[in-house]
């Protein structure tokens, strides 16, 4: 597991290269040019991290924290700042002791998002780390708007060896979610897994159906513990923010799941979202396999942003 986990954050800071290129080298030549820490030395700072897609909120927190910690220490090198920085962002993103209670307890979990995040996979993958650990799992596939989605998550329940329930293409999803609660309750199931329509975040029909589906689980299955999770695609930045804004208003959001954070030049994109909408990212995604999927460390994940040989 150990190996594992080096592995995949490896890939993670292979995958923020980008990222960490724009954000770094920036930083470094601010802290090697500045000979003071003063308002243009926090400005110059301040721009590099809207830059990288930190998002203004989130920026606008780290600096005031960092200020505060540069005036307790006494520090007075802007390379001292540095590290300073770097904890202050990390404390930005923590995720906290209770994030993953789902996992210990007879639990829901909703699953949403547009077309083409990754959605469908990352149901795959969760559906697989859980059964991994231990836990009874059962897939509704209740996306039944896109051929191929039942498709795609019964190739994955297959490969993470759970059970799958569906309907017909075009069915009602809400019948379907009707259906997996009553099979997650006879067959004593630990978590089920509902993967739903990931048509266009804006469309008020979709914010509809989130609400039936809500309202059928909090009927049927009320001592279920819920959880719902946002899966955002990380290349696209402040565009995946949007999305997960107007999800909130669908649904009451507990954690998002970022996807797609080989390559892109926008993984500070976390680093926003978090702050912005005070929903944690519980998982991030690097690949295609089933192991590429892995729970959030805030640590692990800042470091990749901003020192690659130290992951």
């Amino acid at each position: 597991m150990a190996e594992e986990k080096k592995g995949f954050f490896r890939r993670l800071a292979d995958g923020l290269t980008k990222t960490r290129n724009n954000i770094v080298s920036g930083m470094d030549a601010i802290f090697s040019g500045f000979s003071d820490i003063d308002d243009d030395f926090y400005d110059e700072i301040e721009e590099i991290l809207v830059m990288g897609d930190i998002g203004i909120n989130a920026t606008t927190a780290i600096i005031e924290n960092l200020k505060k910690k540069v005036k307790e220490q006494h520090i007075k090198k802007p390379e001292e700042c540095k590290q300073l920085l770097i904890n202050s962002i990390k404390e930005q993103m923590q995720v906290g002791d209770t994030a993953y209670e789902f996992e210990h307890r007879t639990s829901v979990v909703l699953v949403i998002g547009v077309n083409g995040v990754g959605k469908t996979t990352s149901v795959g993958k969760l559906a697989g780390k859980l059964k991994d650990q231990g836990r009874k799992v059962i897939v509704g596939a209740a996306d039944t708007f896109r051929a191929a989605a039942g498709e795609q998550l019964a190739e994955w329940a297959n490969r993470a060896g759970v059970e799958l329930i569906r309907g017909s293409e075009g069915a009602d999803p809400a019948s379907v979610v009707y259906d997996a609660v009553c099979a997650a309750k006879a067959r004593k199931a630990d978590v089920l897994l509902i993967d739903t329509a990931g048509r266009l975040h804006n469309k008020k029909n979709l914010m509809e159906e989130l609400k039936k589906i809500n309202r059928i689980i909090e009927r049927e299955y009320p001592e279920a513990y819920r959880e719902t999770l946002v899966v955002l695609d990380g290349t696209t930045g402040q565009n995946a923010l949007e999305q997960a804004r107007q999800f909130g208003e669908a649904a009451d959001l507990t954690g998002i799941i970022l996807t797609k954070l080989d390559g892109t030049a926008k993984g500070g994109i976390a680093v926003a979202i978090q702050s912005e909408l005070n929903v944690p990212v519980k998982y991030i995604g690097v690949g295609e396999h089933i192991d590429d999927l892995q729970k959030f460390d805030a640590d692990a994940f800042v470091n990749a942003l901003f020192l690659s040989d130290d992951v």
